[in-house]
């Protein structure tokens, strides 16, 4: 066999294992009940080996935008926030769009609001831990193609964001939050405690909203509005990474809007100290995605509610497998698909799946 040969085997067989280590590329099915799964980029990209973790949001001309932050490591000082635009079918070379000469940054948020302008939090950290975080920002007025200089949205120690924000009836803005403590990297302080920053357009100004503690501590929340007073949140567990018998998302309520919050209660859905996602459909319906596992970030998993909230006793597992499936990100497209990007392979691939409710209710795997 010459090397030619050789070489194109090579190159099937790592295909192969690639779509083996997200479960599978396509599960089977029609066009309605389809999971369409791609890995979009890898160690290879240059952007640093770490890639970690993905959002994504849908621009006003169809375009989708994913951001992440790349570099050496989680903690390494070379980190900076990317961004790829998603056009005429192919994702472009990512480019850098926040880096600080001082301080590693990380956690990149992107959006773009009603009005147009896109939004891109991210977290500038001066210590050795995410205990020492501030949340900086970045506004673009030309759908992502330039940006603003930077300006810090919250300069209390600790202040981290993940989660996409809302869109609230009343027209704000409501963004998830948390304060993390404990000055560990190996474990999530017990007062860490989720919180929200209101932005009213019309003021141009932030407003915090009570905060959210539980008895492992309770971290990057992920929020839906229900009805104009009554709002509900899921939340990550604090606390270490090893095997556990007591590690639960958390459930937190809001019933005057999302000023205040009820305290974290626990729920019977399995977290392993990863971080989860909510999402409310166009028709109400709700999904919730997250590990289901106590202590490992596999499987992943999509649940579906048709009761505000109330239970999720439709499920699905979108990635299984030994690999590590971590921070969901999950919005909704004006098509009606359903995007959820994730990382995998210890933080060094995004991966981005795209389905219908159908997919989650279908039986087929």
């Amino acid at each position: 066999m010459t090397s030619g040969f050789i070489l194109i085997a090579v190159s099937k067989i790592l295909r192969v294992l690639s779509i083996l280590a997200i479960g599978t590329a396509l599960l089977t099915g029609s066009d309605e009940t389809a999971i369409s799964i791609r890995r979009v980029f890898g160690p290879e990209t240059p952007t640093g080996r770490y890639k970690h973790p993905a959002s994504l949001t849908e621009l006003q001309n169809g375009d989708l935008y994913l951001t992440w932050y790349g570099g050496g490591g989680e903690y390494e000082s070379d980190t900076a926030v990317y961004g790829s635009r998603f056009a005429k079918g192919k994702w472009t070379l990512p480019i850098k769009l926040a880096h600080d000469e001082f301080y590693s940054v990380g956690n990149p948020v992107i959006w773009q609001a009603p009005d147009g302008e896109v939004w891109l939090w991210y977290v500038i950290r001066p210590g050795k831990t995410w205990s020492s975080s501030r949340i900086a920002v970045k506004v673009s007025h030309d759908g992502a193609r330039t940006w603003s200089d930077s300006s810090v949205v919250s300069f209390e120690e600790g202040t981290m964001v993940r989660g996409k924000p809302i869109v609230l009836t009343d027209g704000d803005y409501l963004l998830p939050v948390w304060k993390e403590t404990g000055f560990d990297q190996e474990v999530v302080g017990s007062e860490t405690a989720s919180f929200f920053l209101r932005y009213r357009p019309t003021r141009k100004n932030w407003t915090e909203s009570s905060r959210i503690h539980s008895r492992l501590g309770a971290l990057q929340p992920a929020v839906a509005q229900i009805t104009n007073t009554f709002l509900i949140a899921f939340l990550r567990r604090g606390g270490g990474y090893g095997e556990t018998s007591e590690g639960y998302v958390v459930r937190s309520e809001s019933r005057d809007g999302g000023a205040t919050w009820s305290p974290g209660v626990e729920t019977t859905i399995p977290n392993p100290n990863a971080a989860v996602d909510l999402l409310r459909l166009n028709n109400d319906h709700l999904l919730l995605v997250y590990n289901d596992s106590m202590h490992d970030r596999t499987p992943l998993t999509v649940a579906l509610s048709r009761d505000n909230g109330e239970s999720f006793s439709v499920r699905k597992n979108i990635a299984t497998g030994p690999h590590d499936y971590a921070y969901p990100y999950m919005i909704q497209t004006r098509d009606g698909k359903i995007h959820l990007v994730f990382t995998s392979e210890k933080r060094t691939v995004i991966n981005h799946a795209v389905f219908g409710e159908a997919a989650i209710v279908s039986p087929r795997e």
